[in-house]
Parts: structure tokens; sequence; C-alpha cells
């Protein structure tokens, strides 16, 4: 574990694996940190020295006052690797992560070597659905973030999964209850006012989609939006819901790993 100096506090982040291995970045979804990849990191140890980082707002990373941008955070990331001394780095990023990653695809392509966007939209929800909740937990604070958790188990997991693997679903839920308001709602308005339908093209990158088939939050249709419009990209689909990695596991792992291990 370690921390970055930025300019505002210190970003939080965690490098496992290989010293001399690839670098693969790891962002984590809204309301989580960085520990919704823990399933991930035995496969992805094996070949990868794997960062993965709290977004501004989460975990232990610095909480600066709202709303954020998605520049924002992908600025972090690229001050993330440069403080690392990482001239270039896979990338995967699932839902508030992917449209981080959708950014660093569009906006600095020559520090990426492959990009994977899970769960993600070009485009994700309307004001309608986040003004009101960034109200609420503005307003409730703690509370808010307790009520949402108890919400998020639906949106977050199938029901069959959720029942099946209850431990696993609340060790990633308990993250949203302990997610700081004030950075949980200056994140909801970045993912709010993101929408790159139009700038999608300009990622040249090789790219993997993947979706959920059960993803109600961002559902297969804005997978397929994103894969259609940049030249070549790869799609893969995983009976998930909202957070496939968990849900997919080892079938995500490995999907994940034969894209980035292609040459």
């Amino acid at each position: 574990m370690g921390f970055v100096q930025l300019a505002e506090g210190e970003l939080h982040y965690q490098l496992d694996g290989p010293v001399d291995a690839p670098v693969l970045v790891l962002s984590n979804s809204l309301g989580t940190h960085l520990h919704m990849w823990d399933a991930q990191m035995p496969a992805f140890t094996e070949h990868f020295r794997v960062l993965r980082f709290d977004t501004r707002g989460h975990g232990q990373s610095l909480v600066t006052p709202g709303p954020y941008r998605i520049e924002q955070l992908g600025r972090d990331v690229l001050a993330l690797l440069d403080a690392l001394h990482i001239e270039r780095a896979h990338f995967c990023g699932l839902s508030m992560g992917g449209l981080i990653g959708q950014w660093l695809g569009i906006n600095a392509s020559d520090r990426l070597n492959r990009l994977v966007l899970c769960n993600t939209a070009a485009k994700i929800g309307e004001p309608s659905v986040w003004n009101p909740r960034i109200e609420t937990v503005l307003r409730d604070g703690p509370a808010a973030m307790v009520a949402l958790r108890d919400a998020s188990i639906a949106r977050w997991f199938t029901p069959d999964f959720a029942e099946a693997d209850a431990a696993a679903a609340k060790q990633i839920t308990d993250m949203l209850a302990a997610t700081s308001p004030q950075g949980y709602a200056a994140n909801c308005a970045a993912v709010r006012d993101a929408d790159f339908r139009e700038q999608l093209s300009a990622i040249t990158v090789p790219l993997l989609v993947i979706a959920g088939t059960e993803d109600a939050v961002t559902p297969p249709s804005g997978g397929h939006f994103i894969q259609e419009r940049v030249r070549g990209a790869e799609y893969a689909e995983f009976y998930a819901a909202h957070l496939s990695n968990v849900q997919a596991g080892a079938a995500f792992s490995e999907r994940v790993l034969t894209f980035l291990l292609q040459h």
C-alpha cells in the first residue's frame, strides 16, 4: 500500500505482482474501493504488476469538494502513473472506472497499451436519477449511505448470487456504506455529467468491452454501443448484474487475461 501526493491531498494505491511485469491498472466502480478487485488478484498477478487505487472520494484517497469531473479523475490516474514512473499500462475499469477508461482512451492513448471497459456506457443514467441521489446523500450523510448499501445488492448482483454467496456480496456492498457521503455525491456528479457518445471513435488502442446480461445499471446495449464505435473492439458478456468481475469471477478474469496477453 502507498500514497501519492496530489496537489489537494493523497491518492491511495496498492501494487502487487512481479516488479518487472507489465503494469495493469484497475479502476473501481462508484461506491467501492480497490478491494473490489480482490477476486481477480491471484490470476492477474501471475502475469502483471497490478496497480489498484481508490478513486478520489473513495476508500483512503483524498476527499475534496465536489462536484468532480471524469476528466479530473482521469488526470488523477495520469498523476499516479507519473509519480510511479510508469510510462504505459493496461487499464481496466468498471462502471465509473469504465468512464475514466473512456476518457483516457480518448485523451491519453499514448499512456495505454490495452483498454478494458466493464459494465459501463458512454453515458450512464439521466440527471433525474442522479440529482435526487446527490441531494439525499448530502442531506442525510452516513444514514443515506447505509440505505444505498441495502438497495445496491439488487443492482450489483443477481438474486441467486446474492443468496448463494452472501459473504461476497456483503463484502462489496459494505464498501458503499463506508464511502464518504461528500466523496460519493461528488463522484455521482462526475458520472451524471459524463457523455462520450460522440467521442468514442477517437479510441484507437485495442479495446475489450464486458457487459453483464442482467445489468440494469449499464445494460448490454451500452456495451454494444461502445463496441460498435471503436474499430476492432472485442465484446464479452457474462451472466451477472452490475459487478461482473465479482459475480463472474474466474470466467471474467480469464477473458480479460486472454485479451491482455494477445500479441
